[in-house]
């Protein structure tokens, strides 16, 4: 019996080792990468009501892939859990309209930026409001841990009492559909396809010479050398094959 178990024990080692093959969630040799996100910001994002996400940044990530001779499926995660998704390797990536700064690079290894945005104001039609810092005393909606909220702390202070967040942008833009905030800020991106599909005769979107440039990336969990190495080579290739712009004039027409 012993000379029967050991004959076996290679084999089952062999079994082990192929089924681990495409399950660590470290970026070395999985068959399907997992790429979190946050479903609720178009035109970046958005989930359909079949529950297929589509978007500005899934096409992005998919020809990265594919460029890589990868694979990948992108499940929504939310903006909050996204991050603790990558950390804790739920996901392998996270790839959410997210704008690279200190704080985060601190926690997640970021890849070369594939997007330049910007902070904008969503207003009423009527608004003479020109710059962020003239909204004092009113009522501003943001989307919760974004740099919309972090801009208007910036101006206002952390404890701003007319400071509004909400778990995505589409929340505080319905509420100043109906009143409940008197303008809103985030990314230009999202804004623009707001007023380019519904309502733009109603509002206006108010660009404050103050705020920064900002640039999007995409997360890994810190260290993940290898996996961020095959994002930024594939994402280097679609920059110079055309693909990028390709996708980039689908959702926001030809670059300026």
């Amino acid at each position: 019996m012993k000379k029967r178990r050991l004959l076996w024990l290679p084999l089952l080692l062999m079994v082990t080792l192929i089924s681990g093959c495409g399950q660590s969630n470290d970026g070395g040799s999985k068959d399907v990468l997992e790429i979190g996100t946050d479903a609720a910001y178009p035109p970046f994002e958005k989930q359909k009501g079949n529950g297929e996400i589509t978007g500005f940044d899934v096409d992005i990530i998919k020809a990265i892939a594919k460029a890589e001779g990868l694979k990948v499926h992108v499940q929504h995660t939310g903006w909050d859990p996204l991050f603790e998704a990558v950390k804790r390797g739920k996901v392998d990536a996270g790839i959410s309209a997210m704008t690279i700064n200190p704080e985060r690079q601190k926690k997640f290894d970021f890849s070369k930026p594939y997007f330049d945005a910007k902070q904008t104001i969503l207003l009423p039609k009527s608004s003479k409001i020109k710059r962020l810092k003239e909204l004092k005393g009113k009522k501003i909606g943001v989307q919760s841990g974004t740099t919309g909220e972090a801009v208007v702390q910036k101006t206002f202070g952390k404890t701003y009492q007319g400071l509004k967040g909400y778990e995505d942008t589409p929340g505080a833009i319905d509420d100043l559909y109906n009143g409940r905030v008197d303008a809103v800020v985030a990314d230009d991106g999202v804004v623009k396809d707001y007023l380019k599909n519904r309502m733009k005769n109603q509002f206006q979107m108010v660009e404050d010479p103050s705020f920064e440039p900002e640039y999007y990336g995409i997360i890994v969990k810190k260290g993940n050398k290898e996996l961020l190495d095959k994002i930024n080579a594939g994402l280097k290739k679609i920059q110079s094959n055309g693909t990028y712009d390709e996708i980039y004039t689908q959702y926001f027409g030809e670059k300026k």
